[in-house]
């Protein structure tokens, strides 16, 4: 399986040295590990469940959503659409996200290329069996034209607001060559905010920054994203966390008040904290990274996690977490006082491939990987 948000290396820009994040040991007592929930999938690429279901639901890139139920693998997909989906490198199904009201409406969004390479957003519905999705309910909620095989983000997560957040990279390719990520006049780059339970097949937040602003979407919520390679919002500590993947040198993770509106993260002017086009560069008007790392030691694609809020381990609640795809590792953080503190790498071994994390209804985390697993984060002893 090809990195599914790979970054494509060509000539180095000429940017100066970035703030390296250093990793700290975590505290003595406290030693996490990761448990095998399931194996055998194929490129599982997201794990998520509807509110306060015990189920998981997996993701897998060829285009099916499989269900782990009483810690079993159930032998039917809840959702087939493999035929619909160009799968390979980093087009596939890229994730699922449920209606805040799923449990009476059933509704549930998920986000593929499709045979042209194209992004599509499409809402199913349930059927009778609450194991197996209605694959005859599909409805066409956003379509978005994607010139290149890579970068096309892939995430649908329904905010605290109930709107349905979409992000998309800058269309692929290498550097931005077509500049979409300072341009608001296109949907790539960005992260959408739209609204499914008003208008046919959605209305447009009325407080949305760029609502009315001649030359630009409307749907547009934030923007200067390269590949938004998994964001998530802490519900109760107000954030978004985003992690941006860089082009050849920095990757980044942004972290910002989950309310804020029309924020631009600076690609392609900037990759991580550094200038990218030119040196120098004005950084005015953009948002700079909370946590940067360069590509040493094999990094090369930022993996973002989520903040920790499950009740199981009491130490690291508040902590977010990340990884990247070549380099292996487990890190984590905690965002305070608008710094990335309390930085630490956890050894959980060889486990693959990080491809994405996954949250269940009750805020434990999970990773995806290569090896076809998805894994629980624990506490050891």
């Amino acid at each position: 399986m090809k990195l599914p948000q790979i970054t494509v290396a060509l000539a180095l820009c000429g940017c100066t040295e970035a703030r390296s994040v250093s990793s700290l040991p975590p505290p003595p007592d406290i030693v996490l590990g990761v448990q095998e929930v399931v194996s055998g999938l194929s490129d599982p690429l997201y794990v998520t469940t509807p509110a306060g279901d015990p189920r998981l639901f997996v993701v897998e890139q060829a285009g099916r959503i499989r269900i782990v139920k009483n810690g079993h693998l159930l032998p039917t997909p809840f959702l087939d659409i493999s035929a619909r989906v160009a799968s390979g490198g980093e087009r596939g199904l890229l994730s699922v996200a449920f209606h805040r009201s799923y449990a009476t409406n059933g509704f549930f969004y998920v986000n593929f290329t499709d045979v042209s390479g194209n992004t599509r957003v499409e809402r199913f519905s349930v059927s009778a069996n609450p194991d197996v999705a209605n694959a005859a309910s599909s409805k066409l909620i956003l379509a978005v034209a994607q010139p290149f095989a890579n970068h096309n983000g892939g995430l649908n997560v329904f905010g605290p607001d109930g709107m349905l957040y979409i992000g998309l990279g800058d269309g692929g390719s290498a550097g931005d060559p077509q500049g979409n990520g300072q341009n608001l006049g296109t949907l790539l780059g960005k992260i959408l905010r739209i609204d499914v339970d008003r208008g046919d097949p959605y209305a447009i937040p009325a407080d949305n920054p760029f609502v009315g602003r001649s030359g630009a979407r409307g749907e547009i919520w934030a923007y200067g994203l390269r590949n938004p390679w998994r964001f998530a919002f802490d519900k109760l500590g107000e954030l978004l966390y985003i992690a941006d993947v860089g082009q050849n040198l920095f990757e980044e993770v942004d972290v910002v008040i989950a309310s804020s509106s029309g924020l631009n993260f600076g690609w392609n002017t900037m990759e991580g904290s550094t200038c990218f086009v030119s040196t120098p560069c004005s950084q005015s008007g953009l948002e700079l990274p909370a946590l940067v790392y360069d590509h040493s030691a094999g990094a090369c694609s930022i993996t973002g996690g989520y903040v920790y809020r499950g009740a199981v381990i009491t130490d690291i609640i508040g902590h977010y977490f990340y990884s990247d795809y070549c380099a292996g590792f487990l890190k984590s953080f905690r965002y305070q006082n608008g710094r990335a503190t309390e930085q630490n790498t956890w050894n959980v071994g060889n486990i693959g491939f990080i491809t994405s994390f996954g949250e269940d209804a009750a805020g434990e985390l999970y990773l995806t990987s290569s090896n076809g697993r998805v894994y629980r984060i624990v506490r050891v002893g």
